[in-house]
């Protein structure tokens, strides 16, 4: 496990200026990065296709279709929680796997504002979206469709919040956000979980320690 605070930070090499590589291959490497505008477009057309998929295939009403979207949205929220703290950090449970950390949370980690790593990358999104979406149709069957658009929305309001806290200067409407996330880069790597909601730190105990001094400083 990572020890707290400081110690935990020390382990980090951060740097603002370099870019970080996953990949020796110059192709592989090219999957693994993405902009605003793509993300934007790719994760906007997935959520419209999981529109017209529910529309065909459900047999919801309009309000019943509504639950399961913002249901997907709220849930999102817990699974970007538990994604963060028990995935991209898997190395503090298997230190063995330290190799899969850096490919998909320590590149991150270690060039915070590297804007092209800030975005989950079509290629590995289409794998992962398909995945959850056939997890959540086991138990969901066709209302899995507007669960899905609800989750995928989610996660595109969490990317341009992750995409403005690492990008620009403290808004007054994300600045506990702001604050709450860069925390957990450059002070306690082991709380401060969530990005787009401190609410699942709260009811997990994740949250780091109130400090108006460390505030002002992170403002």
């Amino acid at each position: 496990m990572a020890t707290h605070g400081t110690t935990a930070n020390a382990k980090l090499n951060i740097n603002h200026k370099v870019q970080g590589r996953i990949f020796k291959n110059d192709f592989l490497e090219s999957l693994t990065k993405s902009s605003p505008r793509i993300t934007i477009a790719f994760y906007s057309l997935m959520i419209i296709s999981f529109w017209m998929f529910s529309y065909k295939f459900s047999q919801l009403n309009f309000w019943q279709t509504v639950g399961f979207y913002f249901g997907g949205i709220i849930t999102w929220t817990l699974m970007e929680y538990i994604l963060h703290r028990y995935v991209f950090h898997i190395d503090e449970y298997f230190p063995a796997m330290k190799r899969l950390h850096y490919m998909i949370h320590g590149v991150h980690h270690e060039n915070p504002r590297d804007q092209q790593r800030l975005f989950m990358p079509p290629v590995p999104g289409t794998i992962i979206a398909s995945l959850l979406f056939g997890f959540w149709f086991l138990i969901l069957g066709s209302n899995a469709f507007a669960f899905m658009a609800g989750i995928t929305n989610g996660y595109l309001l969490y990317s341009y919040i992750h995409f403005t806290v690492h990008t620009k200067p403290s808004k007054l409407f994300f600045h506990k956000l702001w604050v709450h996330h860069l925390k957990h880069h450059y002070k306690y790597p082991d709380k401060a979980y969530g990005v787009s909601s401190p609410i699942w730190d709260i009811i997990f105990k994740t949250m780091p320690p109130e400090n108006p001094n460390e505030t002002r400083h992170f403002s």
